[in-house]
């Protein structure tokens, strides 16, 4: 296929340079694992994606709000009933925060049942004096710092693919299993409040999402329907492993249109949106709803070009922009990037990931995050969408219903001292489960302004 050309197909990312790629030494093993994955069953189906697409459309015109979260990078070995249900759980908190302060929907999406790749700066890195290939997440190589773990093993993409299936079962069950019930989750919400050092604050909006919980019953509007006691949950994760992406998209029976079938919402990268590449090639065909992550060093005529050749016919809900500037630097470069893609008429979903630009190394050698730098960006970001009359639609967090100690400040003042006690990301630092469902009562505040 000659660079350029229109026609596309599933497998003609091939023709073009792909970054952030393992450097696979068995290429007959990896050609194996690929066609067995395509002959797998999909993981997610067209009509939950279509359906998703619906909803970031609505989100686009500001009558849906999108929270998406998760993991930095999923591990094979934390993939656990455990694990999945209290990342899944703090999720549903804080979308019942957020939805009744907000008053429309919010749209959940987890960083779940695919996360299992990531890009790095560089090919290889340093540890103990001795240079091994960079950890490029569990479906490439393992984050032992040994040379022998750090080889790329094609085998642990299969395994991927059977542990994000697990994922989406557990999920699935618990969503339409009365796990997910309003009531439940407002409960877990007021034992939140009752126990966080800052829980009289957030004691108000709690006791009036109780009480409008009762109004309804005592006027005959049962909580104990579906639409109480289910949730529509989607996942998403960034695909990169173009090989793995590739696999899984299919043909849909019913339209003859191509989805990737690996999640339902896959985004690009910071570092691998460049408009003449694989990545970009490959997720133009497919037709789920794409997130873009947008750094500092972006050019504002590339973006544009992007989303033009990602949405060619400017469909509502197919692009969300997943902004990451860093507290200090957002109100340089937001603001020239909202003006832009609104005076171009596209329709995207405007979100914020406060997380990755916000990282730092504290003195003890961690890497960590400050809540109150997540929090002063977040802030930022409503503040510049509103003066340009810009639609603020969503938020991206890395977080985990665990106990962590990975991210400095909250309500528990969390200090550098502090982060050795349960440090486990094998990536970035992720917001505990407290601190995560403070952030979505601080965010709260923002939506009813």
């Amino acid at each position: 296929m000659k660079k350029g050309s229109s026609s596309w197909n599933k497998s003609s990312w091939h023709g073009f340079t792909a970054l952030q790629q393992p450097n696979w030494p068995d290429k007959a093993r990896y050609d194996q694992v690929i066609e067995s994955i395509s002959t797998l069953p999909p993981l997610v189906f067209a009509g939950e994606i279509r359906e998703l697409k619906k909803l970031l459309a609505k989100a686009v015109e500001g009558e849906a709000f999108l929270l998406q979260g998760g993991d930095c990078s999923e591990e094979f070995s934390r993939c656990t009933a455990p694990n999945i249900r209290e990342t899944l759980k703090v999720l549903l908190q804080m979308a019942v925060v957020l939805t009744y302060a907000g008053g429309k929907p919010v749209i959940k999406v987890g960083r779940m049942a695919g996360q299992y790749a990531k890009p790095r700066s560089s090919d290889t890195e340093m540890v103990d004096g001795k240079e091994i290939a960079s950890y490029r997440g569990d479906m490439a190589n393992s984050v032992e710092p040994f040379a022998e773990a750090r080889i790329p093993d094609p085998e642990r993409m299969l395994k991927g693919y059977y542990l994000s299936a697990a994922t989406l079962n557990l999920l699935r069950a618990f969503t339409r299993g009365g796990f997910a019930a309003l009531r439940r989750v407002q409960a877990w919400n007021q034992e939140f409040v009752k126990q966080s050092p800052m829980g009289r604050s957030y004691e108000r909006l709690a006791r009036q999402i109780s009480q409008a919980l009762d109004f309804m019953e005592t006027i005959g509007i049962s909580t104990d329907i579906p639409q109480m006691k289910q949730v529509q949950f989607f996942t998403s994760h960034e695909a990169l492993l173009l090989g793995y992406e590739d696999a899984l998209t299919r043909q849909d029976s019913t339209t003859g249109d191509w989805y990737d079938c690996s999640a339902h919402m896959p985004w690009i990268g910071d570092r691998t949106r460049q408009i003449d590449g694989a990545h970009v090639e490959f997720l133009r065909g497919v037709l789920n709803p794409l997130g873009i992550k947008i750094g500092p060093k972006h050019d504002i005529d590339d973006i544009l070009a992007l989303i033009e050749r990602l949405n060619p016919v400017n469909e509502p809900g197919r692009i969300t922009l997943i902004t990451r500037f860093g507290a200090r630097d957002i109100e340089k470069h937001l603001p020239p990037l909202l003006r832009a893609v609104k005076s171009s008429g596209l329709k995207v979903v405007w979100t914020c990931d406060p997380m990755h630009a916000n990282t730092f190394t504290a003195n003890s050698g961690h890497k960590t995050r400050n809540f109150d730098d997540i929090l002063t960006e977040l802030r930022s970001f409503f503040e510049l969408n509103w003066s340009e009359g810009t639609i603020p639609g969503g938020v991206h967090f890395e977080l985990t219903g665990d106990n962590v100690t990975e991210c400095i400040g909250g309500a528990r003042h969390l200090a550098d001292e502090h982060l050795g006690r349960n440090y486990q990301t094998t990536c970035d630092p992720r917001l505990n489960a407290e601190q995560s469902l403070e952030m979505a009562f601080q965010l709260a505040e923002m939506i009813r302004k």
